[in-house]
């Protein structure tokens, strides 16, 4: 017996028309993501045809963005099929919505949760798979809607966002969201513009601004 979700689903094509059979497969599937978090309330999926023939493989685009109580969670993945894109987004946000869960449950506890240094590694070694571009993805702009609006050495997008000052850990679970290696935020510690970052090391960064 399939399964539905409770939240609301819009899904929308991007010069594709999106059966009805798809939309089905969509919201039995979101029905899982929203298991893992109950307050999301909104799920946008986007389906976009992306034609280039160097890269076939990846000529269909789809995005996943759901909103819940005071935050938004995404993902998106090209394939070579929209049902192949939706399970590696479908993925992508699992894997986001565990990890900060997780997170939340450390800090209420105040301490991390010790783990053997087999699960350790395996951790590592699927995050590093899972984050390496491809040679012609490194320097696309995560913002970019298209791969027309990339535009090497120019300034295209602008985008301004509310900023409620927040907790360094509420930031780096704000970043796992949205997909991002970086994320822009208040510092509730001492209310100045500050920048959480994914390194190389499997760890994190902090960057605040000081008065010169």
């Amino acid at each position: 017996m399939s399964q539905q979700t409770n939240a609301q689903v819009t899904i929308t094509g991007r010069n594709v028309e999106v059966p009805e059979h798809f939309q089905e497969r969509v919201t039995e599937k979101l029905a899982k993501i929203e298991r893992l978090d109950p307050t999301l309330t909104f799920f946008h999926v986007e389906l976009q045809h992306e034609p280039n023939p160097r890269r076939e493989s990846e000529a269909e685009r789809l995005q996943i963005t759901a909103t819940g109580k005071g935050h938004i969670a995404r993902a998106e993945a090209k394939e070579d099929s929209f049902y192949a894109a939706l399970e590696t987004a479908l993925g992508k946000m699992e894997r986001s919505l565990r990890k900060v869960k997780v997170r939340r449950e450390n800090v209420k506890s105040g301490h991390r949760a010790q783990k053997g240094t087999g699960q350790i590694a395996a951790e590592l070694v699927a995050e590093a798979e899972a984050a390496k571009p491809g040679k012609e993805e490194r320097y696309i702009d995560p913002y970019a809607e298209t791969v027309e609006d990339v535009r090497p050495g120019q300034v295209v997008r602008f985008k301004e966002h509310p900023a409620t000052p927040m907790s360094v850990d509420d930031a780096l679970s704000e970043m796992e969201l949205v997909g991002h290696d970086f994320y822009l935020f208040i510092n509730e510690e001492n209310n100045k513009p500050s920048v959480v970052y994914r390194r190389h090391a499997f760890d994190y960064g902090l960057i605040s601004l000081t008065d010169a």
